[in-house]
């Protein structure tokens, strides 16, 4: 597991929909993290991942952006947000297996040349009928 610095994590805490009554409307307990991925130091292999992983959560200046609003205190949203972090890095970590490359045997391919075969002609059987 990659030790996440201090210096790389931004929180800000927003006003949060949902559950809460009229606390909602006084307190701000949603959280928006920012993470600054460069300062991960992450291996090249492992920033690709991420990148593919993150998706519409990563920014275009590096930044992954984490907005949690699912409990009504800002400690267990804080606590969400470093969790989905620390989830989203290791998955990065990683490694997909490799592709094995196969080919098609001799016998799928005449299979798959007798299908293109008899939907061909069952095509040209709908045509108009000729007039011989």
């Amino acid at each position: 597991m990659t030790e996440i610095p201090a210096s790389a994590i931004t929180e800000t805490f927003l006003a949060a929909s949902g559950p809460g009554g009229q606390n909602v409307n006084k307190v701000a307990t949603a959280v928006q993290m920012r993470v600054n991925v460069y300062a991960l130091g992450l291996t090249p292999y492992a920033f690709r991942k991420l990148k593919t992983l993150a998706g519409r959560k990563m920014t275009q200046a590096g930044e992954l952006v984490f907005t949690v609003r699912e409990y009504r205190t800002r400690e267990a949203n804080r606590a969400e947000a470093r969790r989905r972090l620390e989830e989203i890095i290791e998955q990065a970590h990683q490694r997909d297996p490799r592709r094995v490359k196969t080919r098609p045997s001799r016998a799928a391919k005449a299979r798959r040349i007798d299908s293109k075969k008899k939907k061909s002609s069952v095509k040209r059987m709908r045509g108009k009928p000729s007039l011989d």
